[in-house]
């Protein structure tokens, strides 16, 4: 039952923090400009480095390895980028700097909810995300 209600806990984290986006896209008050969308790619990849690392190392070794350590280093780029985006957007005035504070917020929602779905379903046990 615990994993049920993380599951559900993190979907919500997940609506909220694509809510803050949407709000950075469509209030009127912020022009309607919809540049900040494009987060949603980082969205996706900020994962995928660090699943194909689990996939190939072996976790029985004590030691840092370097798949590993190179994946977290990609996804902390990934991660870095998607919150420099939106900045550089505000920057060039493409979207205003309320849209760029909801942005903001709903990348910071995000990434923490993916955060919390590798700490919850990331370990070998019985409920696990690699079951589904």
């Amino acid at each position: 039952m615990a994993g049920i209600k993380a599951l559900i806990s993190l979907s919500f984290g997940g609506a909220i923090g694509l809510m803050f986006l949407m709000l950075g896209c469509a209030l009127p008050q912020y022009n309607s400009q919809y540049w900040p969308l494009f987060v949603l790619f980082f969205y996706i990849l900020s994962p995928i480095p660090y699943c194909i690392a689990r996939r190939l190392v072996d976790e029985t070794d004590a030691a840092s390895n370097a798949c590993k350590e190179l994946a977290i280093f990609l996804t902390t780029g990934i991660v870095v980028s998607a919150f420099g985006l939106p900045i550089v957007f505000a920057r060039a005035q493409l979207i205003l700097w309320g849209a760029c504070a909801l942005v903001l917020t709903g990348n910071t929602v995000i990434f923490a909810t993916i955060l919390g779905f590798f700490l919850v379903f990331g370990s070998n046990d019985d409920f696990s995300w690699q079951q589904w």
